[in-house]
Order: C-alpha cells, then structure tokens, then sequence
C-alpha cells in the first residue's frame, strides 16, 4: 500500500478535474484521469476503445494506464494525488452491469491508495457534457453509485466532497490530509511546486 496515493473519484461532471488543477496549483503533484486522455486519443485515431464503442476494451486500456500511472508516481515526491484511481475499473464494470473480471478484481487488491478516498458527488448545478463526456445526468449518478460501491468492497474509509469552489475543496482535502502532508517518520517529504503531472 501507499499511504502517499490519494485518489479523487466520483461520477463525471462533479468537478474532480477542476479539484485536481487546484491541487496541482498548489504545488502538490497530481495524476491526470486516464479516460478522458484515452477518449480524446480514441477518437483521434478513429479507435474503438470508448464508452459507447468497445466499452470492455476501453476497461481494458484504463487499466493498464492506470497502473503505469501508479508506478510512475513514485517519481513525484508525495502526497500524490489521483483523479480516479485502479477500484474505479471495478466500479465501471459495476456500471456496465458486467462481472468484474478476476485480474480487474486482483489490480484493486494489489496496487493501494490512502486509506481515505475523497468522493465528489452529482452536482446538478454544474452538470455538462461536451466532446468527451456524452453522459446524461442520470448516468453521472449512476457512476457515482458505482464508484462508491467500489471503493466501499475494496475497504476504503469514503469522504465527500463538499459543493463548494475549488479553493474550498481544496482546503478540505489538505486538513484531511494533513497527516501524509507533515512528512513524518516514513512519510513523503515536503514538495516544490511545479512537479509535472505523470499522466502527461
């Protein structure tokens, strides 16, 4: 386990990224989310590895991008912090209403977060969709049902997010992880800022 991985997770549209640009702001490092980066690359290449194509292999490629992403946050100094993490593959196929294969089951128990799992949850006020996110509202609360349950079987302590703007919610993860932050025994050491984002 790595107590210095924290993941942000949640249905889509609930302002995860935007959490995730303000804590990279603020100098902490961060790693980007895989589907939508998988989704634009998809779609620029005319792939069928999407949501509303090929949704197994498009489970298949965030997987593997996910763990890359793990493995290459040991080059950031912590906390580092996730924009979804490798549960939210067992959350997906939650969705998807498939069984969660044995190996996606198998990644969630092997690669560890921090015990505490911040959640954004559905905010109606600021729902969109755009290019990549084709998504109705009702399927953002469905995701964000599924994430929970995900997270919840794999044993992780769930906080929620307050609506609230960024500068707020990032002040209520950095209090409730103040403890991974101070650098004790065993724990990362203080960051600079400008740490690159591994996802890129």
């Amino acid at each position: 386990m790595s107590s210095q991985y924290i993941v942000i997770t949640g249905g889509p549209g609930a302002g995860k990224t935007t959490l995730i640009d303000g804590l990279r702001q603020a100098g902490y490092g961060c790693v980007g989310e895989a589907g939508r980066q998988i989704i634009q690359d998809q779609m620029a290449i005319g792939g069928r590895a999407l949501h509303n194509g090929d949704s197994r292999l498009f489970a298949e490629i965030m997987l593997s991008w996910e763990i890359r992403s793990y493995r290459q946050a040991s080059q950031l100094v912590g906390p580092v912090f996730f924009d979804r993490g490798i549960p939210d593959l067992v959350g997906y196929h939650l969705l998807l209403g498939q069984p969660v294969p044995a190996h996606v089951t198998a990644a969630a128990q092997l690669f560890r977060y921090h015990q505490r799992v911040f959640v954004a949850p559905p905010w109606p006020q600021i729902y969109t969709t755009d290019s990549e996110r084709h998504q109705d509202l009702a399927e953002a609360v469905r995701t964000h049902d599924a994430m929970v349950a995900a997270y919840t079987q794999h044993g992780y302590e769930l906080s929620t997010l307050p609506r609230s703007d960024v500068a707020a919610r990032v002040e209520f993860v950095r209090q409730r992880t103040a403890a991974v932050d101070r650098g004790s025994p065993g724990s990362p050491r203080p960051r600079s800022s400008g740490l690159r984002d591994v996802s890129e």
